[in-house]
């Protein structure tokens, strides 16, 4: 179990570490590289890269953004071969649903209890 942690502890950091380089040597913003971690985990996982990585990596690779991308395109996978070209349209918002449900629900509570406001 606790080779479990390292794996996914050094998967995690090396795409941090990757993210980090990014900001500091390049004049991407942190946007841009955001973007690029999806996309990246799209495409890795569409040649059939990231899912190996993925089940070695544990929450390592599956938590960061390129996990998200990694997920929209095996639910897109899976809904084309189910439904045929409809599939391209529900597939990844389905697959994901409930990481981004996640997002807002808990988004939306900490919005309420620290009461954001605008930086003057």
């Amino acid at each position: 179990m606790l080779w479990e942690y390292v794996k996914a502890f050094l998967a995690g950091g090396l795409l941090c570490v990757i993210g980090q380089v990014l900001i500091d040597k390049t004049r991407l913003t942190p946007a841009k590289i955001l973007v690029s971690y999806v996309v990246a985990g799209v495409l890795l996982g569409a040649v059939g890269v990231y899912g190996p990585f993925a089940d070695w990596a544990g929450a390592g690779a599956s938590i960061p953004l390129t996990g998200f991308g990694y997920t929209l395109a095996v639910g897109i996978k899976e809904a084309v071969a189910e439904y045929g070209a409809l599939g391209v349209l529900t597939g990844g918002l389905t697959a994901a649903a409930a990481g981004v449900s996640a997002a807002i629900i808990f988004g939306y509570i900490v919005a309420l209890v620290f009461k954001p406001h605008e930086k003057p």
